[in-house]
């Protein structure tokens, strides 16, 4: 597993949606790709990691994968044994094959501060899955199919993968960030008893220019700066399918806010944030006049 990590090179949360992710590696790869960056190293060099990110989370496949063995390093790696006490195998190692086997498959004796520590009641630690849904998907709620990977102990007490399917009854009307939990369905423990549950979060994908902040949803809103300035009307779509214009205020200011009750998801509210419009080929009448803007002081 490589060094980075590709959430926060990407610029975004482990909460975010696959397609979420696939935008914003997107967006940057074309921002800080050689092409548009001749001879920058800096950006060559942040283009390589934006792509090693892409190529860890880029897909529902990869970032599933990628998510699953981080669950199993910090079991292991973080905090020795994730169903007892100690450090059996001491760090370092290989993989997490490797721990796996390491802790579990070979038997032997238990460390002796283990032998003498009293006993807890046995159970398999709780696994973190995720399921991302359209907004129109999470509105209508109904049964979905779930696989994830998980431990279970086999017949000589030592501890193998196991690949699980299940399917799942979603709310109607479910929730960014909502957890269902699934009773028994996390791992299992080396030595017997209690199984672990399962978590179930639901990320809800809040479309093209637009994410999440807790409950509420925000949407960007791309406006020119000659508009900021004095002000204009852009045209506007919103989550519930409606569209219209935006009057954008006289010295509106990045990062201004408009909230309009009812536009969001589920009938709730949607805050809209100006951002600044990016051009990327400007003609020549627009260039000439931001030299006569920039002559002038602004």
């Amino acid at each position: 597993m490589s060094n980075i990590d590709p959430y926060s090179t990407l610029g975004v949360g482990k909460d975010s949606s696959d397609a979420e992710i696939k935008r914003a590696w997107r967006k940057l790869a074309r921002q800080y790709h050689p092409d548009r960056n001749p001879g920058d190293s800096a950006a060559e060099e942040r283009f390589k990691r934006i792509q090693e990110a892409g190529d860890m989370i880029g897909s529902a496949e990869t970032r599933k994968k990628y998510d699953e063995e981080s669950q199993m390093k910090n079991m292991f790696g973080g905090g020795g044994n994730p169903f007892a006490g100690g450090n059996p195998f001491g760090g370092g190692g290989g993989g997490i094959e490797d721990m796996i086997g390491q802790m579990f498959g070979g038997g032997g004796a238990r460390p002796r501060q283990a032998q003498q520590a009293p006993r807890e009641p046995q159970k398999g630690k709780d696994l973190t899955i995720h399921l991302d849904l359209t907004m129109e998907e999470a509105l209508k709620g109904g049964k979905r199919p779930v696989s994830f990977t998980r431990l279970t102990r086999g017949h000589i007490g030592n501890m193998t993968r196991e690949s699980k399917k299940v399917n799942v009854n979603i709310p109607a009307k479910a929730k960014n960030g909502l957890s269902i939990r699934l009773r028994e369905m996390g791992h299992e423990h080396p030595e017997g008893g209690q199984v672990g549950d399962a978590h179930l979060i639901i990320r809800i994908d809040p479309g093209e220019g637009r994410r999440w902040e807790n409950d509420s949803l925000i949407q960007t809103v791309e406006v020119a700066y000659s508009m900021l300035l004095l002000g204009g009307k852009v045209k506007i779509s919103t989550p519930s399918g409606k569209s219209g214009n935006l009057t954008i205020k006289t010295d509106s200011r990045i990062g201004d806010r408009r909230r309009m009750a009812g536009m969001g998801y589920d009938g709730g509210h949607l805050d809209l944030e100006l951002v600044l419009l990016e051009n990327d080929d400007l003609s020549k009448t627009q260039i000439k006049a931001l030299e006569s803007l920039k002559d002038s002081g602004l």
